[in-house]
């Protein structure tokens, strides 16, 4: 069979259900190979875009999203995306196009070295120069995207290799089992937990896994530890549980810092360094326990006494069936947990306008059902959903705090509603992060899809004006205007949509969301919460602690 043909049923051997692409002429006989296969092909506005729905399949699924663009121009347009993956701990597979490689009849137009371009960011890269090569080239990056650490990899494809001949076939999929944690080391983080005064639970970004939550829940039911979480842990465990604290939004200097400033344990479900610290150790402070599928790497503020390394479900599960519970002094907790759940429950009703981000960040979760999806792009709003919205399911607040990339809301967010059709999917997006990848209005409405769209104004990169001013500077160089979001939004099929008070967002979004199409709903914000909020805690009365 032709090559590229091959190609395709090694995709669909794997299972494949979607390819976000951008094609060029390099990937036509591709294109031609997904024209009679299983696999849809999602045309998007970008490369970029495409980058960031397969990132996110990946994210959602376990299993690897793919990605398709051409040579030159559309493989430095993917960049963003794989960095945004690889960092992310995403599995994705990027496929790009390459003029003929035996015999060249365009010299060098177009051409970047594109493989020498992915090494640093990707798990592999690999030029793909023979037709018989493709069916183990195929089969190993899958294996390598999905395996501990998750992340990107790359195939290139050169027009002339698509098009050959070969009698090679797919190679069959095989799924190995993760090795378990040692018994010894299980036994250890069971001594020290029962050991412990004053234990917390730490969900980060590797735990984020499906196999994980159950064991985490019932680990936690049985110890009645109190758990907190980093941004990417955020929903692995529903966030309305009596022991959740909070989320690690701020690296220090928060009112959750207070309750491990207490803590003489951290059990360190999932810990990922892509992340902000959650929490900065220090010598002859608490001890650390490292679980996850890696050991730990060692720096200033990360050194943990005890490592559990191994599959983390099956790790939990040991040390479940293991661990006695103890009458842990947990009064210090519960007043944090007080305090922390008294003052994310400030200005949520204010009738302020612009609207105030405590308003925004209620109304939204009040809006969207339990299993409804918010994906976050990047910007000022990010730190006060991670901080104030409560996620009830594992990846039902999808943000991103790896490559922290603006850009990815809007496009993740078709990728989520493609997976899920029955469930609510609302994109929150700044006024810079949208007008990155606005172009994909077309894409969701060209697929039918039913999304809401909330883009949070503020004529400025806001975040990057927060820093700005918090370090005295006066502000300059970080404002802009916009567009008619309304007129712009109707101009590619959507329906617009602007927030002239603070009580009409909420009825709004429940409109659009029941009413089904693409919905893009204008929301001015009033970021001057954020002095007080995230710079003035020491000022405030934490005594009793």
């Amino acid at each position: 069979m032709k090559a590229s043909d091959l190609f395709v049923k090694c995709l669909e051997q794997e299972g494949v259900r979607y390819i976000f692409a951008v094609p060029g002429e390099e990937n036509l006989d591709m294109i031609e190979s997904l024209r009679s296969s299983s696999i849809q092909l999602i045309v998007t506005r970008h490369e970029q875009s495409a980058g960031f729905m397969a990132a996110t399949y990946g994210r959602l699924t376990g299993e690897t999203g793919v990605c398709l663009a051409t040579l030159g121009p559309g493989a430095t347009n993917l960049m963003t995306a794989v960095a945004y993956a690889q960092l992310g701990g995403m599995p994705v597979l990027f496929i790009t196009g390459q003029k003929p490689v035996k015999k060249s009849k365009q010299g060098r137009f177009q051409m970047v070295h594109v493989t020498g371009m992915m090494k640093p960011l990707t798990q592999a890269t690999r030029r793909i120069v023979h037709g018989d090569a493709i069916p183990s080239s195929v089969r190993e990056s899958f294996r390598v995207s999905q395996e501990e650490r998750p992340g990107a990899v790359h195939l290139e494809i050169p027009e002339d290799v698509a098009r050959e001949k070969t009698s090679a076939r797919p190679y069959e999929v095989v799924y190995p089992r993760r090795p378990i944690a040692e018994e010894k080391a299980i036994r250890r983080a069971v001594e020290m937990i029962e050991g412990a005064r004053r234990p917390l639970l730490l969900i980060g970004a590797a735990a984020n896994r499906k196999q994980t939550t159950k064991m985490l829940r019932q680990f936690i039911d049985k110890t009645n530890i109190y758990f907190f979480n980093t941004q990417m842990g955020k929903g692995v465990v529903d966030e309305r549980h009596s022991r959740f604290l909070g989320t690690a939004a701020l690296s220090e200097n928060d009112y959750l810092h207070d309750a491990i400033e207490k803590a003489d344990l951290i059990i360190n479900v999932g810990h990922d360094t892509v992340e902000k610290p959650p929490f900065l150790m220090r010598r002859g402070g608490f001890s650390v326990i490292h679980i996850n599928y890696f050991p730990a790497h060692i720096d200033d503020i990360y050194f943990p006494h005890a490592e559990v390394v191994g599959d983390i479900a099956n790790a939990l599960w040991q040390m479940k069936e293991l661990v006695r519970p103890q009458q842990w002094e947990n009064s210090d907790f519960e007043r944090v947990k007080q305090l922390i759940d008294s003052h994310l429950s400030e200005k949520e009703t204010s009738g302020q306008y612009p609207l105030l981000p405590q308003r925004i960040v209620a109304d939204i979760r009040a809006a969207v059902p339990d299993d409804g999806i918010v994906s976050l792009d990047n910007g000022m709003y990010k730190i006060w959903f991670a901080r104030n919205y409560r996620a009830y399911g594992q990846n039902t607040l999808l943000l991103d705090n790896a490559l922290a990339s603006m850009g990815a809301g809007l496009p993740s967010a078709i990728a989520a509603k493609l997976l899920f059709p029955q469930r609510r999917v609302v994109a929150v997006c700044g006024d810079g992060g949208f007008m990155m990848n606005s172009q994909e209005l077309e894409t969701a409405v060209r697929l039918r899809l039913d999304i809401c769209v909330v883009i949070i104004r503020d004529d400025a990169y806001g975040m990057i004006q927060w820093k700005q001013e918090s370090l005295g500077m006066k502000p300059f160089g970080l404002s802009f205007g916009n567009p008619d979001f309304v007129a712009y939004a109707e101009s590619y099929g959507a329906r617009g949509h602007h927030v002239s008070r603070a009580e009409d967002f909420r009825p709004l979004l429940e409109r659009c969301l029941n009413a089904g199409g693409v919905h893009v709903i204008e929301v001015p914000v009033d970021y001057s919460e954020n002095k007080k909020v995230f710079e003035n805690k020491e000022d405030e009365d934490v005594s009793f602690l």
